[in-house]
């Protein structure tokens, strides 16, 4: 065999080994993310080893709690990111949320005013006023949008989810089975977030809640219409009688509907909607980028006493056409 097709056979082998190794190396992360997906995060958290009680505290972040420990003019905004964390997934105790978002921006103000302090820069009250503002956006303002937008995906997804859950209870019901047998179906069936939200309802009806009152609090925690007329009827049926599996069927159709109609209005409204964020998003996108580009067109201006005033004005401004944008593009169906 001469040199070169030792060479060749040599270069094939290479190349054949790599791509088996990148074949069982993707092969198995795709199986792998195949399986996580298809399973609910309340199943992932009981086949690690906690127990169903465990899993249902830490979902329920019962021992993530600080609402009652928070003074009494901060409960109502706590308690507004502990159900947007719900919404979101994530198991980070609410504290140390709170602990990161406030210092994060104070970090980035000493660090800035370390860094103009070395470079001999001055520092008045309008530069102050601007490093603080920058290091308010990057620190607190950006992870809370980032935190709410995640929340909303996933309230979305499970609003997708529920007429198909429907169908599954339905399905489980005409099959012989008793409610809390075919919504305990929907813990194994459905991924989440709604399998492990339906299998905290169970889980909740185990320890002894009444199953009504579970639904309407897992209802409250998403605000969901379409899950309160899910409550309704079942209390409904559960005075007067009736085939509960028909009365969910027509419901699952009704909620399909609305959900057709609520894309028909988002279709038409979608210029305003996308009209609205580019107006919240350009000023910040402006100031940020003319910042970074050239900082000296900001600062140079800081020192002049009319800065303060009429950048807290500009703020303001802001934030009165954020919410007046944010209630305009705000459609209910």
């Amino acid at each position: 065999m001469t040199d070169s097709l030792l060479r060749i056979l040599i270069l094939v082998l290479v190349f054949a080994a790599v791509l088996l190794l990148v074949e069982v190396l993707v092969g198995g992360y795709l199986r792998a993310r195949s399986r996580d997906r298809s399973i609910n995060q309340r199943l992932q958290l009981i086949g690690r080893g906690q127990s169903r009680a465990d899993a249902f505290s830490t979902l329920r972040r019962h021992n993530l709690d600080i609402v009652s420990r928070v003074p009494a003019p901060f409960k109502g905004t706590v308690r507004k990111l502990e159900r947007m964390l719900l919404a979101t997934g994530l198991l980070m105790p609410t504290g140390r949320l709170l602990l990161l978002i406030g210092l994060a921006p104070v970090i980035l103000i000493a660090a800035i005013v370390v860094v103009m302090l070395a470079a001999g820069a001055p520092i008045g009250a309008g530069r102050l006023l601007l490093v603080s503002t920058i290091s308010i956006l990057i620190g607190t303002f950006f992870p809370l949008m980032i935190l709410s937008r995640r929340a909303q995906k996933r309230r979305k997804k499970m609003q997708e989810q529920f007429p198909v859950a429907l169908d599954v209870f339905v399905r489980g019901l005409r099959a012989g089975h008793p409610v809390a047998a075919a919504l305990d179906l929907l813990t194994v069936e459905m991924p989440d977030p709604i399998g492990s939200q339906f299998g905290l309802v169970v889980d909740e009806v185990t320890y002894g809640a009444e199953l009504r009152d579970s639904l309407s609090a897992l209802a409250e925690r998403w605000d969901l219409d379409d899950m309160r007329m899910f409550v309704v009827s079942l209390s409904v049926q559960n005075e007067t009688g009736g085939n509960l599996a028909e009365i969910l069927e027509n419901l699952s159709r009704v909620i399909r509907d609305r959900q057709s109609m609520l894309m028909k209005v988002r279709a038409l409204s979608s210029e305003g909607r996308m009209t609205g964020v580019i107006l919240t998003l350009l000023p910040v996108a402006t100031f940020s980028g003319l910042f970074l580009i050239n900082a000296k067109f900001y600062l140079e201006v800081a020192d002049d006493p009319l800065f303060v005033p009429g950048f807290l004005g500009l703020i303001l401004l802001y934030c009165i056409g954020f919410f007046s944008i944010r209630r305009l593009v705000d459609l209910k169906v």
